[in-house]
């Protein structure tokens, strides 16, 4: 006699931010979902201040989890993916309001719950590239993260530190603006940096973004030719000096990234355009700084405190991420090579200088 066996149920596990999330809203859906597909009852862990979700998923994944869903914002998003790194677990993305940039970026639906979680467990896996980064600090301790959109030094870090967060929690992203203000008044970061293989080259700059996605709030296109699952890291230093600079990079930004390059027409009318020293574009695997003073840096628009040298990496496909199973997958990402770019005005540095 021939037994039927029938496969293992399922299970997933939500790690969630209490303060991000409407936790009886959540549950609600999630068991609904559970239900209707028939998997096992799912395990949930809460996230701390002392632990943003690293720990829980870890967990979750110990605990037979099939995939963990991240509830919360862009940094229970990142602390889950870091839990997940190495895992083969994937990563279901339910976003606390319309701000999670890894969603955005993937063109994943940002205010609808029920829809989301569906996602987690009706959807494919799609493998996209991870970012990690090893901070040194200035007492010599050292600290590895990972990251899924941005990591930045300088004025964008600053910015995260002067943000009121009471006022975040009231009007948003709209809450940097003040917080721009009192960042535009610290001054330039000097850098010794190194690209791949390329000389160690020194820098002057307000700001250094290393990005695995293009996309900030409000549909702001930073990095417009940044691909998740490249293998390659897309840079921008953001070099102004005084006011006419701001607009330059202003109208880089805004008008060509946002406006000009969405259509076959205005890109022709870039290919006339001279790109501006205010900003300047690289591509790379491995990006290593050192700063001539401690720097704020960000991770996906959390502060992670001053450092006084970083090595960023990608790790290739090193994620995986449940999407809509109705979802096509972006097959014309072509695989940019590391170009040597050094700015205008930057110059090489001899190879025993410091690193």
């Amino acid at each position: 006699m021939v037994e039927n066996l029938q496969e293992p149920r399922q299970r997933a596990a939500v790690v969630y931010n209490p303060t991000k999330v409407e936790v009886d809203e959540l549950k609600a859906a999630v068991g609904e979902a559970e239900r209707a597909n028939e998997w096992q009852a799912t395990l949930w862990y809460e996230t701390s201040e002392d632990d943003p979700g690293v720990g829980q998923t870890k967990q979750a994944v110990k605990d037979g989890a099939d995939i963990v869903l991240a509830a919360g914002g862009d940094g229970t998003v990142r602390s889950v993916a870091e839990g997940l790194e190495g895992s083969g677990v994937p990563i279901g993305l339910l976003p606390s309001g319309t701000g999670n940039l890894l969603a955005r970026n993937l063109d994943l639906t940002l205010d609808h719950l029920e829809g989301s979680v569906a996602t987690a467990f009706t959807g494919k896996d799609r493998k996209i590239d991870l970012g990690v980064v090893e901070a040194q600090f200035a007492d010599g301790k050292r600290q590895r993260n990972v990251f899924l959109v941005m990591a930045g030094v300088g004025l964008d870090a600053q910015m995260i530190v002067n943000t009121d967060d009471e006022l975040k929690k009231k009007v948003g992203w709209l809450a940097y603006v003040q917080a721009i203000a009192k960042s535009l008044k610290g001054s330039h970061i000097r850098l010794r940096y190194r690209l791949d293989d390329e000389p160690v080259r020194a820098m002057r700059a307000h700001t250094v973004l290393i990005g695995n996605c293009g996309s900030l709030p409000a549909n702001i296109l930073l990095l417009p030719e940044a691909v998740v699952d490249d293998g390659i890291f897309d840079i921008v230093a953001l070099r102004p000096e005084g006011f006419f600079g701001w607009v330059q990079i202003w109208t880089k930004i805004v008008w060509e990234n946002g406006v000009l390059r969405r259509s076959s027409a205005g890109r022709k009318l870039m290919s006339f355009t001279k790109e501006v020293r205010t900003l300047r574009y690289l591509k790379g695997k491995q990006l290593t700084m050192r700063f001539e003073r401690p720097e704020e840096y960000e991770l996906d628009g959390d502060a992670f405190g001053e450092v006084v040298a970083l090595r960023a990496w990608v790790e290739p496909l090193g994620l995986t991420v449940r999407i809509p199973a109705e979802a096509e997958l972006d097959t014309d990402a072509e695989e940019a090579e590391a170009t040597p770019n050094t700015p205008s005005g930057e110059e090489p540095v001899p190879a025993n200088a410091p690193r």
